[in-house]
């Protein structure tokens, strides 16, 4: 006779319910009044009644708020979600207030414990931990961070890593030769140069650099695959780019789990999805422990805490047309290879820039297949070009023109500094 629907899985009995609980409620501040519900600026009368009326639901149950109280816990986190959503939505996203960040961190956290205490699924709650990690502004020292990584435990394993799929590493077609870069085109390459010789020879005169065995040592190179990021990653719920440029007319953004990406986007050939410029690293903290900073970034005016880290995960063929960027970058390569363009910020004039304010830093030209009766300048641009193997670091100066296009499947870090 079968066992009954999750019998095999301990996560699914009472006992391992209650034990998860006693996980989540010692994340939480051990008394109502110490969790302040403190938020960064205004917001609307309503909200702080609401939030407090969730917060006494969560503590004054003693402990665990049982069947009703869960539930009504529940229609707050999604009536406060409902209404801090439509003013994240309000305006253009640099206008958003920090207050109305928190406020939906907040929906998002006591979402997903009344999720918890129900014994419901935890699929949703690490859903909503997600999207308040992606939208949301930390409170309570990044405690949706610290809950989904609790969750995940718990997890049955086949939900940990998401949606099934083949080998994603053997599933792709061969890939197409990469392009002839000539001897006269190839950006220099260096191995560990010193924090000296590189400040000097790249860094002021901003010229760029392979970088060669500076991340040779991260754990990233020995751990990381598809199939990890699906062990490690499958259930998180990402913003994914659907379309091979984000110039294309039919360029969308659709929010998915790694598993699902992996499933459609890496293992199946018919169509491009990427995970763009995503600061995985802050949402998956385990995944930060795997990478490092670059030394050379000390040699920068900012802070650490000031670098942006962007995770670049997709399929061959993904393309970043010619752009540039207002800092400068290093571009960490994992796993598979990039065909790279460079060209120096004293050619944009050849470059045709879109003219529109939000592509200001984007060329109209198609580097590999250039319309030059439309763009005739753009043969007098000069560029350097490489092919970035795994293990190397290419280092490209502040506002220089850069175009980006995947060979293979690729996992690429970029570090952001001033």
């Amino acid at each position: 006779m079968a066992a009954p629907v999750g019998a095999g899985d301990p996560a699914a009995s009472p006992a391992a319910g209650g034990a998860l609980w006693a996980e989540v409620w010692a994340l939480l501040p051990s008394t109502e009044e110490e969790l302040a519900l403190a938020l960064s600026g205004d917001v609307d009368d309503c909200v702080q009644p609401l939030l407090r009326r969730a917060r006494g639901l969560l503590y004054g149950a003693g402990g665990r708020p049982g069947g009703e109280a869960a539930a009504a816990l529940r229609r707050l986190g999604d009536v406060l979600r409902d209404y801090s959503w439509e003013k994240l939505n309000a305006g253009p996203w640099r206008e958003v207030s920090k207050a109305w960040r928190q406020v939906y961190t907040y929906s998002c956290l006591f979402g997903a414990l009344a999720e918890v205490a129900a014994g419901r699924p935890l699929a949703p709650a690490v859903r909503l931990c997600d999207m308040g990690l992606l939208m949301g502004a930390s409170v309570l020292d990044n405690i949706l961070a610290r809950l989904v990584r609790v969750l995940q435990q718990h997890l049955p394993r086949e939900q940990r890593r998401g949606a099934a799929g083949l080998a994603a590493e053997s599933a792709r077609s061969e890939p197409r030769p990469a392009p002839v870069v000539r001897p006269e085109d190839a950006l220099p390459r260096l191995r560990c140069p010193s924090l000296e010789h590189f400040r000097d020879n790249y860094l002021i005169p901003q010229k760029p650099v392979v970088l060669e065995g500076i991340m040779d040592h991260w754990p990233c190179m020995r751990k990381w695959s598809v199939d990890y990021f699906r062990q490690v990653a499958g259930c998180r719920t990402v913003p994914v780019e659907l379309g091979t440029r984000y110039t294309d007319e039919e360029w969308s953004q659709k929010l998915m789990t790694v598993g699902d990406f992996i499933s459609q986007y890496i293992v199946n050939e018919k169509s491009v999805g990427y995970l763009a410029q995503h600061q995985l690293f802050d949402q998956i903290p385990e995944l930060r422990e795997d990478i490092s900073i670059p030394d050379y970034c000390c040699l920068g005016e900012g802070e650490e805490e000031h670098i942006t880290i962007n995770a670049w995960f997709g399929p061959e063929g993904t393309i970043s047309p010619l752009h540039q960027d207002p800092q400068q970058n290093f571009l960490a390569q994992v796993f598979g290879r990039k065909y790279i363009r460079l060209y120096s910020p004293q050619d944009s004039e050849n470059l045709y820039p879109h003219e529109s304010q939000i592509l200001h830093n984007t060329s109209q030209v198609d580097v590999e297949d250039p319309d030059l009766v439309k763009f005739p300048n753009f043969r007098k641009a000069v560029f350097q070009s490489c092919i970035l193997m795994p293990g190397q670091v290419l280092f490209i100066p502040v506002k220089y023109w850069h175009y980006v296009r995947s060979l293979d499947v690729s996992f690429s870090v970029s570090f952001w500094w001033s």
